[in-house]
């Protein structure tokens, strides 16, 4: 069975006229079971990870004044959002999320967040949205329990996940690969174990072609347990931040690349949506809605 991780914390408001589009978090599930792709049973709801998890990943000092509120205003500036007990728990909601998804794919192949994908927070600070990095919490996780040695996380989102690669820089039980704009956010990078920074207005042929190009070779090389998948919709031409040119097609394609390696090589894969900014809604929930329709078509689900 496709589980999905959904909790209503996801669509957490913020203030009037903030630019992150939180309402997608709602629609994706919603046009899912409109269109009859998931039902309810798809669906669970996670609960908030606990501390000891927690701190395998962040800081002790960190974390503690994140739950306590006593984030300073400079910190708060970085991650963009305001600070609240509700955007605390939705993070700690999301990092479980992925963690229950990773068990979830070791069971039927494949599973996802409708939130996740918080690359940008690191041990001890966070930043773009990302307060929490649910991909490092989840990782070691299943590596403190002995669920998992070898763990690859494939970021397709438009941004590198700069947060991951300092979490994991030096590691040999976590891979790193991040697949980004070269000239976007962030703007200081930090080193992957592999990345590959992009060209401004690169299209879906030559993108799809560079991420087979790389791809199936790593899974060969590492042979990972579990996969990670961050899976960014930022990398549409309509993104009002990505600087790319793929379309919702290519995008889709790209899923496909991503789920039939791991389905050829029988390795389960969490997925997270990422991020994804373009001026119609309706864009940034057609191409996330795709990536949970070739999950389950793939995995025959």
């Amino acid at each position: 069975m496709l589980k999905i991780a959904y909790h209503s914390l996801y669509a957490h408001p913020l203030p009037a006229g903030h630019r992150f589009p939180m309402e997608k978090y709602e629609l994706i599930p919603g046009q899912l079971m409109y269109e009859g792709v998931i039902t309810q049973a798809n669906l669970f709801v996670p609960v908030p990870v606990d501390d000891a998890t927690i701190l395998l990943t962040h800081d002790a000092d960190y974390w503690h004044r994140m739950q306590h509120l006593q984030l300073t205003e400079r910190e708060m500036r970085a991650i963009g959002f305001p600070l609240s007990e509700a955007l605390v728990m939705r993070e700690v909601t999301i990092c479980r999320g992925t963690i229950d998804c990773a068990r979830y794919a070791m069971q039927y192949g494949v599973s996802l967040n409708v939130a996740g994908g918080t690359h940008h927070a690191f041990a001890s600070k966070g930043e773009g949205f990302c307060l929490l990095n649910d991909f490092a919490v989840a990782a070691n996780y299943l590596l403190h329990h002995g669920l998992a040695k070898r763990i690859l996380i494939v970021d397709l989102d438009v941004h590198q996940g700069n947060g991951t690669a300092a979490l994991f820089k030096g590691r040999t039980d976590v891979f790193t690969f991040s697949m980004h704009g070269q000239h976007n956010y962030p703007f200081h990078k930090e080193q992957s174990h592999l990345d590959v920074g992009l060209p401004d207005g690169i299209d879906g042929k030559t993108y799809l072609s560079i991420l087979q190009q790389h791809l199936p070779v790593l899974i060969r090389e590492i042979a990972p347990d579990v996969i990670f998948y961050l899976s960014g919709v930022d990398v549409l031409a309509t993104d009002k931040y990505g600087k790319m040119k793929l379309s919702i097609a290519d995008c889709r394609q790209r899923d496909e690349i991503v789920f039939n390696q791991c389905r050829q090589h029988g390795i389960p894969v969490a997925v997270a949506m990422g991020g994804g900014y373009s001026p119609l809604i309706k864009d940034i929930v057609t191409a996330h809605c795709n990536t949970f329709k070739v999950a389950k078509e793939i995995f025959e689900l």
